[in-house]
């Protein structure tokens, strides 16, 4: 086995400070000024040090980063990489993951998630926090574990997605994406999971304006719905149960919502077929055959 060369309390300046290092152990560093100081390196392991500049790891293979920080302009810290693990880290900086193969990240907040995770793959997340925009778009494989997100647009294009004891708060989350199952989490954004396709939510609570639309296949097994209306809107193959009220549901295309009560249901004969879905409901309030916006008298 490759003896680890080790490198402790050093300052790195300078663009490309370790380019191409194989096997090193690293310990109490910063990396200061200068691009891509571990670019092209393998088999590293990072601890407690500082990246204060762009493109620290790229086209690496196999590394190990804990108790680390990136700082603001650290930004576009990881791409290209296959194999890293990141622990108890601060990340302050955007554009992170981008174009990876196998990422872990446990106990990491990202303070700057945006435009983070695009395009990887095989993705593990665990107790990380996230604000930004645009988080994990067109990646696949992900598996997460109490993330807390704050930050629009989220997994956009995204497939193979699973997600357990999280909070989402995030307009069009779930938007392309394809293969999702939510286990035990909060949801709260408008137009949630529109053109999408194999959504799976269990124990669930989820808020959302227009949420749930234009999707081909989706699963509710437990949930709540609250404060949401205009739901499902040309959804189809809908096995939905809701355990609490839906403020209303509007042109569902096919399956079946079970609910407690619904307090607006709008069904337009001229947009989709009423046989084809079964409402099964203790108490409907109100039923529309034509919705607002489009009434004119």
């Amino acid at each position: 086995m490759k003896e680890m060369k080790e490198y402790r309390e050093e300052f790195f300046k300078g663009e490309r400070a370790l380019f191409a290092v194989d096997g090193a152990k690293i310990y109490d560093c910063i990396f200061d000024e200068g691009e891509s100081p571990l670019k092209e390196s393998k088999n590293v392991e990072i601890y407690n040090s500082q990246f204060k500049y762009k493109y620290p790891v790229w086209y690496s293979n196999n590394v190990l980063i804990q108790n680390c920080n990136w700082l603001e302009m650290g930004r576009s810290g990881v791409w290209y990489t296959n194999n890293i693990t990141v622990k108890d880290s601060l990340i302050t900086a955007p554009k992170n993951f981008r174009r990876c193969d196998g990422v872990t990240l446990d106990n990491v907040s990202l303070t700057n998630a945006e435009e983070t995770f695009w395009n990887c793959k095989n993705i593990t997340l665990k107790n990380v926090n996230a604000k930004g925009h645009y988080f994990a778009m067109n990646s696949e494989n992900i598996q997460v574990d109490g993330l807390r997100l704050d930050g629009n647009y989220s997994f956009d294009g995204a497939k193979n997605i699973t997600i357990r004891n999280s909070v989402l708060l995030s307009k069009d989350s779930f938007w392309n994406a394809e293969n999702v199952t939510v286990y035990d989490s909060y949801i709260c954004g408008e137009y949630l999971g529109w053109n999408s396709k194999n959504l799976t939510f269990v124990n669930c609570t989820i808020e959302s304006l227009q949420g749930l639309c234009y999707i081909d296949t989706v699963t509710m097994k437990n949930c709540k719905l609250i404060n949401t209306t205009l739901a499902f809107e040309y959804a189809k193959n809908i096995d939905a149960e809701i355990t609490n009220k839906i403020d209303s549901v509007f042109n569902p295309e096919s399956g079946e919502i079970k609910a407690a009560e619904i307090k607006t249901l709008i069904v337009e004969k001229d947009q989709v077929d009423p046989s084809n879905t079964k409402i099964t409901c203790d108490a409907i309030g109100e039923k529309q055959d034509v919705v607002e916006w489009r009434r004119t008298n």
